[in-house]
């Protein structure tokens, strides 16, 4: 009964975007999937490195809110190392873009989780977020924060070292967001969580240009049937395994290019469920953490033989 009320929610949120818009399915969805705190301690973990990275980082971390003056979502908020006034080096930043009709209230001990790592995070609650602007501007106002000197902020983000992050419609937003806006060129890793598949999102009108992306890009998504669909039928699933293929196919780029679907999850759990390797995926593309590199390079990639996921692809 679980998984069949998992699945029909997921068929709901595709065909309730197209017939009634993303916003109203989106706001009982975002109460339905709310992330709990220390959700990451009931996580299935099977090799070292992915357990190490889905647990806390060494940074205590705080927040801050932010109004985004901007008639289409109202607020930022910001999580950061509790240190950070005292840093000498500043922390690299991270941006994280929305699922349909959601805000980062949904899911901030991820974003939570995700800082005590060492980044600064951001987000926000636009619930459209498919065209990146709101991504965009979200890295904006970090640079904003960054060259403000009676912020706690000041010359302390590497905003041009920045990561980005989204699920579902939000996958799309982090590809739009690392490619189509000026500041773009400040990204330097992607990752996403089933994104929507190239010809719902066009049905949709959040069209993505998967070969314009020129930094390391990790792809997930979950073999669940909401994500995966039915394999003899093209037309179904959210993030089936051929449009993984085919965009991992599109990246001209020569830069780390990596897919995976996770098996025992489906597209809701998708959201946090692979935050062991998300960060694992910053942490090394980001900062050059050697360790949590093993996970994607090397003779044995850790990922490759984990047995929770499948279908794993790694570029070049």
């Amino acid at each position: 009964m679980k998984k069949f009320k998992k699945g029909l929610i997921g068929v709901m949120l595709v065909t309730g975007m197209v017939a009634v818009g993303c916003t109203a399915i989106g706001k009982k969805l975002e109460q339905v999937f709310a992330i709990q705190p220390n959700y990451y301690i009931q996580t299935q973990t099977n090799y070292p490195i992915e357990r190490q990275y889905t647990g806390m980082g060494q940074y205590a971390v705080q927040s801050q809110v932010f109004p985004s003056n901007d008639a289409r979502f109202k607020t930022y908020k910001v999580w950061y190392p509790a240190n950070i006034a005292q840093s000498t080096k500043p922390f690299p930043v991270i941006v994280s873009a929305n699922g349909s009709g959601s805000a980062y209230q949904k899911y901030e001990p991820v974003l939570e989780r995700l800082a005590s790592w060492g980044f600064v995070v951001i987000g926000n609650d636009d619930g459209t977020s498919w065209s990146g602007l709101s991504s965009s501007q979200s890295l904006a106002k970090l640079d904003e924060l960054n060259a403000d000197k009676n912020s706690i902020f000041y010359r302390k983000l590497d905003t041009n070292n920045a990561g980005i992050t989204g699920h579902s419609q939000g996958g799309v937003g982090a590809i739009n967001g690392a490619t189509e806006f000026a500041n773009s060129r400040q990204f330097k890793s992607v990752h996403t969580a089933s994104t929507t598949k190239l010809p719902l999102a066009q049905q949709l009108k959040w069209d993505y240009h998967i070969n314009k992306i020129s930094v390391p890009y990790f792809a997930t998504a979950g073999m669940g049937g909401v994500d995966a669909g039915n394999g003899d039928d093209k037309k179904s699933g959210i993030t089936p395994l051929s449009s993984m293929q085919e965009n991992a196919k599109q990246i001209n780029s020569k830069k780390l290019n990596v897919m995976a679907r996770r098996k025992d999850a489906d597209h809701s759990q998708m959201l946090y469920i692979g935050d062991g390797y998300m960060t694992a995926w910053f942490l090394y593309t980001l900062l050059n953490d050697a360790n949590a590199g093993k996970a994607f390079v090397g003779a044995n990639p850790e990922i490759k033989h984990n047995g929770l996921w499948q279908d794993v692809q790694i570029k070049p």
